[in-house]
């Protein structure tokens, strides 16, 4: 938790940015598994987290811009509950920290509630949020000034938040080079993914999102499953921890089983480096990230029309979306407290403006952000290459792009898998920043690193 200040001006700024009515932000409940003591990890709403701090179960918080009154809503643990859970922090207490003025029961949410002002509130993710807000009579649409007054503020990171997001990345950083340690022919993947969430649990917090990985790198979110590595494969690992104040780290590293890639291994790997390499030093304030992503794009065109899979001119092959054969995703999101930072908000909020719309073109629709990058956007820069069975059978048959897309060459790479390479950065004044410790990337580092 910072300090309290830092919540009251967060808060400051979004009654300033709305201007009247009532804000309403549910913290989350805690769900059970199979029954109802039987719970998952709590994981406390982002939003409700970043204005108030308290990461707790069963609260909620109502800004009165009107009155100019804070309350938060909650209800102290009873004997019966501290039997079971240890003596907790009473509600009052965790208020004062945050700077909150204001508790009260729970019971008094909907009395606070009724009346004919402008409630605002967000979307809800969870299907408990959605029946609480149903119990309470709202029954309006979430607030647009709401969402745009929270993207607005939550986009751009303080210095503490870079702090916190470094934490998370550093243990990240750990987290892959244990999944290099451990990797070669006979293991399970989830042998390995078990091993990296250990490491995160350790490092104060857990799992950022459940790690993908898999020798199967070309379905791009494969969680581990009991599929034994093979010599010959390639194992695609991207994982992520957030710290104990839930800010998170993202990476992605793909590494050979047999720890030394093969000849047309390291031919695709280097497209992808080469990819990400640009993509990263385009990174500065004012540019689209849209346009980093076309670039990034583009140098995976020109790589594989080096290595015979595609033809044409490659701008004109990106444009066109062919591409997308091999690339079928966007090259980066937001991330904060959430590892993709607000995406509940909506990506039309988070990644774009008014003047810049989402692409419908198949690949490009999958790009979280497109906007101009500002001092403050803490991003990922994910290039990868992708040989899907499937989608090459498909687009083969209906001789797609075949003015760019050499079909005989590409069959020869139908069983490849996929590749991809992902850091975290922060946009500064200049330019851009690589967050947490380096992680090895190039083939000769990754070599190094198996070699020890």
């Amino acid at each position: 938790m910072f300090l309290k200040e830092v919540y009251q001006q967060r808060r400051n700024a979004l009654k300033a940015a709305l201007g009247e009515g009532i804000i309403l932000l549910p913290g989350n409940e805690e769900s059970g598994m199979n029954y109802k003591d039987n719970v998952y990890p709590f994981r406390q709403d982002s939003c409700f987290l970043y204005f108030t701090g308290i990461d707790r179960p069963d609260l909620c918080f109502i800004i009165d811009i009107d009155n100019d009154q804070e309350v938060l809503f909650g209800d102290d643990p009873t004997l019966y509950d501290i039997v079971w859970t240890g003596p907790q922090e009473e509600l009052a207490l965790q208020a004062e920290k945050s700077g909150i003025a204001f508790t009260r029961t729970k019971i008094e949410i909907e009395k606070t509630l009724r009346g004919n002002r402008k409630i605002h509130f967000l979307p809800p993710y969870r299907a408990e949020t959605a029946l609480k807000l149903a119990g309470w009579n709202i029954t309006d649409q979430p607030s647009v000034p709401l969402i745009k007054a929270i993207v607005a503020q939550r986009s751009v990171k303080s210095a503490e938040e870079i702090i916190e997001i470094e934490k998370g990345v550093a243990t990240t950083v750990l987290m892959q080079k244990r999944a290099m340690e451990l990797t070669r022919p006979g293991i399970a993947e989830n042998v390995i993914a078990g091993e990296l969430q250990a490491i995160a649990i350790a490092g104060g917090g857990n799992l950022s999102f459940p790690t993908i990985l898999t020798v199967n790198g070309e379905i791009l979110h494969n969680h581990a499953s009991t599929k034994i590595l093979q010599s010959g494969q390639m194992v695609l690992c991207d994982c992520g921890a957030e710290n104990s104040n839930r800010y998170a780290g993202d990476l992605t590293r793909t590494f050979p089983v047999d720890r030394s890639f093969t000849a047309q291994q390291q031919e695709v790997y280097n497209i992808v480096l080469n990819a990400h390499q640009t993509a990263a030093k385009a990174l500065k304030p004012g540019i689209l990230y849209k346009d980093v992503h076309l670039l990034a794009c583009e140098q995976l065109a020109i790589g594989l029309k080096d290595l015979g899979l595609m033809r044409g001119d490659p701008k004109q092959a990106v444009a066109e979306g062919a591409h997308a054969l091999f690339f079928q995703c966007g090259l980066g999101h937001m991330m904060g407290l959430d590892i993709h930072d607000m995406e509940n908000l909506g990506e039309e909020y988070v990644g774009y403006t008014e003047e810049l719309k989402k692409s419908t073109q198949f690949g490009l629709k999958s790009l979280r952000l497109g906007r101009a990058l500002e001092p403050g956007f803490v991003l990922t820069v994910e290039p990868g290459l992708y040989f899907i069975p499937v989608l090459i059978d498909l687009w083969s048959a209906e001789k797609k792009h075949e003015e760019f897309i050499n079909y005989e060459k590409v069959l020869q790479y139908r069983d490849f898998g996929g590749i991809r390479i992902e850091e975290d950065f922060l946009i500064t004044d200049q330019g851009s920043r690589l967050l947490g410790p380096p992680l090895e990337k190039t083939i000769d580092e990754i070599h190094n690193l198996f070699n020890r």
